[in-house]
Parts: C-alpha cells; sequence; structure tokens
C-alpha cells in the first residue's frame, strides 16, 4: 500500500470488500437482471477509477454516473468495454464527450433528445438512450403528463433509439407505502405508453440500493446500486447479520499532545472547557478534507481501540479530541474517524447521526487532499 508522506490523513479503500458486497448483492436478484454499479461522486468517494477497474474485473458491464465529466474519468481509468450511462443529464458542449468515450445518456426532455440527433444529422448510425420519467419525484425526467407528446417528437429523430426506460424513487431509503406503490402504478403506465408508440423498453430501471435489498419486484431488467455497494446500508443496518462490509476506513494520526489544566478553553470560540487536567490530541484533518464541523462536540474517534470524544470547534485543518481516558497514547498513533480499528469500530451512520445529515454527504464530501490508499 503506498501512501504518500506529505499529509497522513487517509481513505483507506478494501477492495475485498467491494467484491464481497457485489457478490451479496448478486446473491440478492435473479441472475437475469443486470447490476448498474453507480460510481458517481468519485464513487461514493471511494475513488471512481479504481472502483470501476475492481468491479470490471468482476464482471460488472455497466456504471452509473451523474455527469458527463465523471463518464470520461471511468473511461480514462481503462474501463473499455462496459456501457457508462450518464443519469443526470449533459448540456450542448458535452455531447461530443458522449460519443468520443461511448456513453449512453438519459434523455431528460425532447431538448436533450434533439442535441444528440443535431450530432448524428451526417451520420447513418443511431444511438441507444435511456429516457427518464419523472413518477412523482418532481425533479428530473419527462412529466407524466408530457410523455405522448415528447414521444410523437421522438419519432421525428431517426438517430435515437430507446432502449431504456428509467425513473428515481422517492426516498433513499423507504421503499414501501402509497407514495411508492404510485410511482410503481405511473411506471407501468410509462412503460405501456412506450409501446403502444412504438418504443418497448429493453432496459427497464427504478430500483435503487434500498429496493434492490427489500423490494424484488422493483428490480425490472436492471438494478442501480449505490450505497450499498460500498457497504452500507440505507437507512442504518439491519437487527442481525448483515453481510455488507464497509469499504472504507478514514484514519490519521496523533499530531501533537497537549497537557492542559482544568480551566482550559480549547479551539475557536472556546466551545469546549476542561472539567480536569486532561490530555488533548490534536489531529491532522478538519473541515477542509470533508470532516464536518457540525461533528464539534458531538462526535467519537477511536484510539488504541478506545472511543475518545471531539472536544472543541472542527477547525479547517484539525481536530481536537479528549483522551485523558486512554491508556499509553503517543504521538502519530493511528486515529480512525470512522471504520474499523482492532474489535472496535465506528460506522458512517454514527458519523453522520451526530452530523445531523446522511451517510451519503458524510462519504461525498470528503476531499481530494484525503489520499485514498487501495488494499487486498
Amino acid at each position: 500500500m503506498k501512501i504518500r508522506k506529505s499529509r497522513p490523513t487517509v481513505a483507506v479503500i478494501d477492495r475485498a470488500a467491494l467484491r464481497s458486497n457485489l457478490a451479496e448483492l448478486r446473491r440478492r436478484i435473479d441472475p437475469r437482471v443486470t447490476i448498474l454499479a453507480v460510481v458517481k461522486a468519485d464513487a461514493y468517494g471511494h475513488g471512481a477509477a479504481e472502483v470501476a477497474r475492481v468491479l470490471e474485473r468482476e464482471g460488472v458491464r455497466s456504471f452509473g454516473v451523474a455527469t458527463v465529466a465523471e463518464g470520461v474519468e471511468v473511461r480514462e481509468a481503462g474501463v473499455v468495454h462496459p456501457d457508462i450511462v450518464v443519469l443526470a443529464g449533459f448540456t450542448a458542449d458535452q455531447v461530443e464527450a458522449i460519443f468520443r468515450f461511448r456513453m449512453t445518456p438519459v434523455v431528460l426532455d425532447i431538448d436533450m433528445a434533439r442535441l444528440l440527433d443535431q450530432r448524428l444529422r451526417s451520420s447513418m448510425r443511431s444511438v441507444p438512450v435511456h429516457v427518464k420519467v419523472d413518477t412523482g419525484l418532481g425533479r428530473l425526467g419527462v412529466p407524466m403528463g408530457e410523455l405522448t407528446d415528447f414521444l410523437r417528437e421522438m419519432k421525428k429523430l431517426r438517430g435515437l433509439q430507446i432502449v431504456g426506460l428509467c425513473s428515481h424513487l422517492g426516498s433513499a431509503v423507504h421503499v414501501q407505502g402509497e407514495t411508492i406503490e404510485r410511482q410503481l402504478s405511473v411506471f407501468h403506465r410509462a412503460e405501456e405508453l412506450l409501446a403502444i408508440h412504438g418504443f418497448p423498453p429493453q432496459v427497464r430501471h427504478l430500483a435503487n440500493s434500498a429496493a434492490l435489498i427489500a423490494r424484488p419486484d422493483l428490480h425490472f431488467d436492471l438494478v442501480r446500486p449505490g450505497l450499498a455497494l460500498y457497504g452500507i446500508y440505507p437507512g442504518g443496518p439491519p437487527e442481525g447479520p448483515h453481510p455488507l462490509r464497509p469499504a472504507m476506513t478514514l484514519r490519521t494520526i496523533v499530531l501533537q499532545l497537549r497537557r492542559l489544566p482544568a480551566g482550559h478553553g480549547i479551539g475557536y470560540d472556546q466551545t469546549f472547557v476542561t472539567t480536569r487536567d486532561s490530555l488533548i490530541a490534536t489531529l491532522p484533518i478538519g473541515y477542509a478534507d470533508g470532516y464536518p464541523r457540525r461533528l464539534s462536540n458531538r462526535a467519537e474517534v477511536l484510539i488504541r481501540g478506545e472511543r475518545a470524544p471531539v472536544v472543541g470547534r472542527v477547525s479547517m485543518d484539525t481536530t481536537m479530541v479528549d483522551v485523558t481516558d486512554i491508556e499509553g497514547v503517543e504521538r502519530n498513533d493511528e486515529v480512525v474517524m470512522w471504520g474499523q480499528q482492532g474489535s472496535a469500530e465506528i460506522l458512517v451512520d454514527e458519523v453522520a447521526a451526530w452530523a445531523e445529515t446522511i451517510p451519503y454527504e458524510i462519504l461525498t464530501r470528503l476531499g481530494r487532499r484525503v489520499q485514498r490508499a487501495y488494499v487486498n
């Protein structure tokens, strides 16, 4: 494992965990269902280039990105054959890259479709696209009330071949209830309309990680796991055995130790004041690295297999923790911000709860100056 010596804050990514999670998700779906591995947002902070290479070696043949630039990064990482599906739209100046790097665009409205068709005016070939229908999220896609007119216009665009139909569930966690059932009903109606207008979809996809795990009836032809690939259960780990394994451990070191007397303030605005003689460790990680300021005086870290509380404000480059009750702490000791250390573990779910947010945000905000190191 190569680690640059310039900064000792490292996100360690376990390739074996990625492989194990993929195998577990495959176990939960019909063999005829394809996995589209979502590697957008730098593979949820895990490093899209290396994650895509690992998953391609495990037989993944389809990747999902949010932007054209993310798709280019995956191709330039050496991922040659798998399909790359651009899920969140594109602009006119990105059309050329879609063709050059062999991506499959998701069309969100007729104007996007026309941008692609204009590029193909002098070509004899047709390009496969997926159509996204807004089934109720109110964010992206063709509204159901406009779908018939959209399909009539699509018939005029000879360069495009609709091969896929997709939509986005209204929750990343809750996949039961009336709202989801309404979305499912709208999705089925959209499929019927595509068939009526001569575009029967070959690939239908709706299921996110939560639906892959809990709603086999939403699997259709393709599923789009993101968070679960990285070993985190939407909504938190279930009771009992949970075979998904977190792929990332965020670790740093004790940069400095300070003995401070009772009554001494710590950090900006002195939001923590010692109540006893205390041993305070300063860590080289802060909100510029993606460790949220909201964790000030809330979070815990692992040192020597024990939990130590974060004290004072998380600053741009440093975080302080109270190690008074942990025996033998020394400069350069390993500190785990989340992940395992020996038999102890801090879950990303815990960090997200302390920060009053969701695991998705904790992972994806991890900064680029935090180096990624890959093991196994």
